[in-house]
């Protein structure tokens, strides 16, 4: 046993042998008044001795009691002690018990063993913690002459109390918790390891300046994305250095990983409340009815898969061309929704043939078209497959969905599609002519959405910056002053949703998204939303505005005419300054002349001249893997 022991252990158990033999006696002479009884039994206690001394070292050993640092002694520690002890004194019990039964020797009194281990539990344990409490002041003189850094920790849950804990146990982090910060009423005025908790976020101000706060710890893991903002904006108010709580040991250490952020969700970059649909609205549109949504493994096409999975329609119908994403939406899908009828079909919305077939075979009740080319450096420098896609495949499924008389269709557009300066854009404007345009021949509810920037989606900035934050940066933003709306995904869906319900036919419909936002202010707040600091751990690198690429969208364009609908924040637009007709038709049908015979130029000219305030560049850009 001597061969795995290091110092100090070797120290601990030679002190742990004296210990044993102490008790022993102690728990005989405690027992037993000083005399001719106690020198009567002390054969007894000598076999005892023995035994305890056979005994106790090994399954002190057994428990690990010689492989501790107990310089960091806990309560786990403590139970740790109490259980080796408590075992070691039951096997001395038996063997004692045992030999008096084979009248190896004498009895003796019984309640002797229950002392022992009373005694042994206090002189195990206290040997240990005080080797913990020497460690403690060795420390504390060492750190005399640092400089302590008194420390505010925002948030008194389970994160906050381990961080200060960690604080406590290791004084060569120069770190005193002075107080705790928290919005739960039920924890003001109330300690945590003797520190108090002195008030709410909002008084974070005040505090830092009474207590002399040198630094501020966000130990709120789970919460919204606005409360740490709020801390951090107060933090760099008071030039203060604050920390949020990417994982505890590394917040502590001041040894922050890219590979353990904080998991950042996407409301918390949006900067205002999340829309939210009229439940009983949509789903008496979608309950009972055939769905069929095209681009069905896209970000957009799977959620709205989900959500419009929720109603129970009587059939779901996935279409799109990438078979692994709708293997992997249909998995998702009956995973959840076992008895719900889901039909998988990998087709192309440019294969009109193949479209007229699921149409006949499928009959849709409601179409949602969200199949589409979105990614906006790449069609400028693919402009045949926008074209085909987008143009081309929006005229197949209009058509197919007028032959086959469904009840309603909605396509998704983007703000892309104002005064479009890309192909994208343009590509998008077209498809919203086509579908107004059907919906004034065919009176039916024939719409479109147009959304502003969806967050999370695939080809959006928010993954971008995500991978090069874990990349340790830099992140790349065209300009400063590069603006944009935002959404989420779910965001979008419900408009998608709220619009297939509300529409009447020819309507563009536009979800309110209060003030753009600034590329590089989500860039900001997704580093320090991460547990990072711009500028500090993430360096920010602009690259520089592209050729033809606007500094802001735009929803509509400055004549169109828009009202309000049942939704609050849902406006209704009415663009009349679209071409129709056997015009739209004649263009459409140039355009994927063009497209088939390869001629982006002539795309580009021909797109410029039919779209209201268009300037769409052909020009490639620099950089493709720089969205904004």
């Amino acid at each position: 046993m001597r061969i795995g022991l290091r110092y100090p252990n070797r120290a601990l158990f030679v002190g742990d042998l004296i210990l044993i033999a102490v008790c022993v006696m102690g728990s005989f002479a405690l027992r037993l008044p000083l005399g001719p009884l106690f020198i009567y039994y002390l054969p007894q206690a000598f076999w005892m001795m023995g035994i305890a001394l056979l005994v106790k070292p090994v399954v002190y050993y057994t428990f690990g009691l010689y492989r501790r640092v107990w310089a960091y002694a806990s309560t786990k520690e403590l139970l740790l002690i109490i259980s080796a002890v408590t075992a070691a004194s039951v096997i001395i019990s038996v063997i004692m018990v045992v030999l008096t039964t084979m009248q190896l020797y004498q009895g003796f009194p019984r309640s002797v063993l229950a002392i022992d281990l009373i005694l042994s539990i206090l002189a195990v344990g206290g040997l240990r913690f005080t080797l913990r409490l020497l460690a403690e002041n060795r420390s504390k003189s060492t750190d005399t002459n640092r400089q302590i850094k008194r420390v505010l920790i925002v948030g008194a849950g389970d994160a906050g109390a381990l961080v200060l804990r960690e604080m406590q146990k290791n004084p060569q982090l120069n770190q005193v918790p002075v107080c705790f910060v928290d919005d739960d009423p039920a924890k003001q005025n109330q300690q945590i390891h003797d520190v108090p908790v002195v008030g709410t976020l909002k008084d974070i101000g005040r505090v830092v300046d009474i207590r002399s706060i040198n630094e501020v710890i966000i130990a709120l893991p789970s919460a919204p994305g606005k409360a740490v903002r709020q801390v951090s904006d107060i933090c760099r108010l008071k030039g203060v250095p604050f920390r949020t709580m990417p994982g505890v040991y590394e917040l502590i250490g001041g040894k922050i990983n890219v590979g353990r952020l904080r998991e950042v969700e996407i409301t918390d970059l949006l900067r205002r409340t999340p829309v939210r649909i009229d439940e009983h609205l949509v789903g008496s549109s979608l309950s009972g009815r055939r769905v069929l949504i095209t681009g069905a493994g896209g970000s957009i096409g799977q959620e709205l898969c989900r959500q419009v999975a929720r109603w129970r329609p009587s059939e779901l119908i996935l279409l799109g061309h990438g078979e692994n994403s709708i293997f992997a939406t249909l998995l998702e899908l009956e995973g959840i929704y076992p008895g719900l009828p889901i039909h998988p079909m990998i087709a192309d919305v440019r294969n009109l043939d193949r479209l007229s077939a699921i149409f006949e075979n499928q009959m849709p009740q409601m179409v949602f078209h969200a199949a589409a080319h979105k990614h906006v450096p790449l069609m400028e420098v693919n402009v045949e497959e926008a074209i085909t896609n987008n143009v081309v495949g929006t005229r197949n499924v209009v058509d197919v969905s007028l032959s086959y008389e469904v009840e309603r269709l909605v396509m998704i557009s983007s703000d892309k599609a104002i005064r479009p300066s890309s192909v994208m854009g343009a590509t998008k404007r077209m498809a919203e002519m086509l579908v107004l345009d059907a919906a004034h021949r065919s009176g039916r509810a024939i719409s479109a959405v147009r959304f502003g920037n969806v967050l999370g989606s695939r080809g959006s900035v928010v993954p971008l910056f995500k991978r090069q934050i874990l990349r340790g940066g830099p992140v790349t933003v065209t300009h400063p002053d590069m603006k944009r709306y935002f959404m989420t995904i779910p965001e979008a869906v419900h408009l998608v949703l709220q619009a297939s319900a509300m529409g009447e036919g020819g309507e563009v419909f536009v979800l309110k998204m209060g003030e753009q936002i600034r590329i590089l202010q989500l860039a900001e707040d997704l580093i320090r939303l991460s547990g990072l600091e711009p500028g500090k751990d993430i360096e920010i690198v602009f690259t520089g505005i592209r050729q033809g690429e606007k500094l802001s969208e735009d929803l509509w364009d400055k004549w169109a005419n828009f009202e309000s609908t049942s939704h609050p924040d849902i406006v209704r637009l009415d663009d009349q300054d679209l071409i129709s007709g056997t015009e739209l038709k004649n263009v459409v049908g140039e355009l994927d002349y063009l497209a088939r015979e390869g001629d982006a130029n002539a795309i580009v000219s021909l797109l410029d001249e039919v779209i209201p305030g268009a300037a769409v560049r052909s020009t490639p850009p620099p950089d493709l893997t720089t969205v904004y």
